[in-house]
């Protein structure tokens, strides 16, 4: 489905299997994603196209600070005693969705993760804890750096949850005005409502084509690599499904499809709540005053109404961590029907649909870089090495 190097070309980087250091920066995601603050983007000038590699602007962009401020992905220090014996039809009181994810909002990661493999992520949930290393800190702040290419970050103190969720779609409104003015944003928060589920993310960037009679975004995504290769194809799967997941999101935003009274209803909000003073000023920097969420919800999805779906064409790019070169680009169509089964799939599991499931056999090379492999049931271990096993079948090593 995607454009990759292949082995005829003439100067083609091989594709490997991951690498302990990869593995890292897969997990490097998760926490990541749960952990960062939302840019806001002010423009800083009206040009209205750039041409890539280089960006020279600098616009505005706001860190939270705030003692309460929690996090969009947790997990729980529950024992393995505890793994539910859960039933394979619905059962939403007693589901990951409303255990973990009540008055909250799935993250783009969680389905990711999940697709990655669901028995991980339950582990995840119901044991907590990823380990962060050098490589993955490296990682994270590669994607800091190009992010401070075209935002600079200030601090703002917000003091409730509107001011949270405030900031969120202010962020997002700011962002598609560096879009649509600059060609260009980076970071962007989305919050959307998908398949009667809300749905948050950060897309890593977006562009608008240099083509005058194209007006639809492009999303892209960039992997660093601690290793000068390409990932295998799972890794590429997982990639181009978080893409189309945005693309999915942004494309029912465009279409007015964001329920506002589910919003504050589903989080427990005050749609009249006066907001903090700075985001009222922020507000009025955007270009419109807003002293409540509703104010900001309502922009918000004005600014959602005056957009294009976002192109089919979709990015990834891989980059050598050392020296920050490309390594590869993958170029793939926006698949619809693929996207909303892998989204339906992930949901399963979520709302205690189907318990989780291991990973095909094929793909069990990843369960050597699990940190839970010691209490998954798919393996024993033997002199120290790790040796799969199935019930139902011989498991061959990755």
């Amino acid at each position: 489905m995607g454009e990759t190097c292949s082995s005829e070309e003439p100067n083609h980087i091989p594709i490997e299997i991951v690498s302990d250091e990869e593995m890292a920066l897969i997990e490097a995601a998760l926490a990541f994603a749960s952990t960062r603050s939302f840019p806001a983007i002010r423009p800083s000038s009206s040009s209205l196209s750039l041409s890539p590699p280089h960006f020279h602007t600098n616009a505005l962009s706001i860190t939270v600070v705030s003692n309460s401020k929690r996090r969009l992905s947790s997990g729980s220090g529950s024992d393995i005693e505890d793994l539910p014996a859960r039933k394979k039809k619905s059962n939403l009181s007693h589901s990951f969705l409303h255990r973990f994810r009540k008055k909250r909002a799935l993250s783009v990661t969680d389905l990711t993760s999940t697709e990655w493999c669901p028995k991980q992520m339950e582990f995840y949930l119901l044991l907590g804890g990823k380990k962060v290393n050098q490589v993955m800190r490296a990682g994270i702040a590669r994607h800091a750096k190009l992010e401070e290419e075209v935002i600079k970050r200030v601090e703002v103190t917000v003091k409730s949850q509107e001011d949270h969720w405030a900031l969120k779609f202010l962020n997002f409104i700011n962002g598609v005005n560096q879009l649509l003015f600059e060609g260009l944003t980076r970071e962007l928060p989305i919050v959307g409502f998908a398949e009667d589920i809300w749905i948050v993310g950060v897309i890593d960037e977006i562009r608008m084509p240099l083509t005058e009679n194209d007006h639809n975004p492009i999303l892209i995504d960039t992997k660093t690599r601690a290793r000068d290769t390409l990932p295998a194809e799972p890794q590429r799967r997982n990639g181009r499904l978080q893409l189309m997941c945005y693309k999915y999101l942004w494309d029912n935003l465009v279409a007015d499809d964001f329920p506002s009274k589910k919003f504050f209803t589903h989080f427990g909000l005050n749609s009249q709540h006066n907001l903090c003073e700075d985001l009222k000023v922020i507000s009025a920097d955007s270009g419109f005053s807003a002293s409540n969420l509703d104010d900001v919800v309502r922009y918000y999805r004005n600014t959602c109404s005056m957009l294009a779906p976002a192109h089919d064409q979709l990015l990834l790019r891989y980059e050598y961590q050392k020296d920050h070169s490309l390594l590869g680009e993958d170029k793939f169509e926006y698949d619809f029907d693929w996207v909303k089964n892998q989204i339906h799939s992930c949901l399963e599991f979520w709302l205690g649909e189907r318990e989780a499931t291991f990973i095909p056999e094929e793909e069990r090379w990843k369960c050597g870089f699990c940190q839970f492999r010691t209490v998954c049931p798919v393996y024993t271990y033997s002199k120290g090495a790790v040796s799969p096993k199935s019930n139902d079948s011989n498991i061959k090593e990755g």
